[in-house]
Parts: structure tokens; sequence; C-alpha cells
């Protein structure tokens, strides 16, 4: 590595091809709001994708996230209601609310959900976090305490017959050298 200009970047192909399985579940991860209705999401997956949540670090270890799971058609509808862009809630097979204990950090939540998407995805599973913006009418349908606030959604299914299988690639989004700043800022 030498501590000048373009050769600042460490010699680690590792870090940046796709030769890890997980690297390529993370890379090959995308939002899908359409699921399969004939296949189900098992009980041992469902529990593996809490799990992941559940091991999530938290900020000073305080494990603020709690999950309501819905599996009901009528709360699936209602939360639904409560975010202004969740159409494809209701038909989700699985959805999962996290809910965040009063004073704790959005990010903390942002870790679980992040976790538990890379889970599902790892069984094969599509997922998508939905934004909840009325969070009053959220508390009134899942009955969280007064001072616990929704943190955002979860849906997940099986990608349907026609979707795009094809891992994403990276291809799309900015270049590595773009997103990437070593030591200080750079324009590209």
């Amino acid at each position: 590595m030498v501590l000048n200009g373009e050769e600042d970047k460490p010699n680690r192909p590792d870090v940046y091809s796709m030769k890890s399985d997980f690297l390529k579940t993370i890379v090959g991860k995308r939002d899908r709001r359409v699921y399969d209705p004939d296949l189900e999401v098992n009980g041992d997956i469902l529990d593996e994708i809490l799990q992941a949540g559940r091991m999530a670090g938290s900020s000073k270890n305080e494990q603020p996230i709690r999950s309501i799971v819905l599996i009901d058609p009528v709360l699936k509808s209602g939360i639904a209601d409560c975010a202004d862009y969740g159409l494809h809630v209701p038909e989700s097979p699985i959805v999962i609310v996290l809910v965040r204990a009063p004073g704790s950090r959005p990010f903390d939540a942002g870790r679980a959900a992040q976790n538990m998407m890379l889970a599902a995805k790892a069984r094969g599973i599509d997922s998508c976090p939905v934004g909840i913006q009325h969070d009053d009418r959220a508390r009134l349908l899942l009955k969280f305490p007064e001072d616990w606030v929704v943190a955002m959604a979860l849906t997940f299914g099986y990608p349907t017959g026609d979707a795009d299988t094809l891992a994403r690639t990276g291809d799309n989004r900015i270049a590595m050298g773009s997103w990437v700043k070593w030591n200080t800022w750079s324009e590209d």
C-alpha cells in the first residue's frame, strides 16, 4: 500500500470481489413487493429470520427493538393503512413490525432489519422495508406501549416465478471509486 495518490487503497481483492457467499447474498438482495401467494414461509425459517434480528448489535447493548409478527390478514391490512406506501403489505405472507423502546435510536432498528432481510435472502426469501408514517394508528392497532414507536415494517415472501432471480452485480450502483474516499474527501 502506497501512502499517496491512487495506490492508497489496500490491495484486498477479497473485499471488492464476489468471492464469498455472504457478499453475494448482500449484493443480490433486492427489495421486492410481490411474493408467490402459493408458498408459505415455514416456521423454522421464520425463527431463523427472527433470530437474526434478535442478534443484531445495539448501542450499549440496550436491545431496544421488539418485533411483532403479523399473519392475521386484518392486522396486515391495518398496518398497511398506517403506511403511505404500503399497498403490497396485505398480500405479503409475513409482515414483521419493528418497534423501538423510548429513547432508542433508529440505527438499532436498521441493524435488526438488515440482519433479518439478509437472513431471509440467504434462504431464498425476498423482503422489503416499509416506512410506517402513522405511528398513533399503528399503536392502536397493535397495542404496543404508549412510549414505544414503530421503527418500520418488513414484508417477506418467496419470489414469484417471473421474478428476476439473477443476483444484482452492482453494475447499476455508483462506482466503488466514487463511493469510497480514502483518508479525505476527493472529487471523482
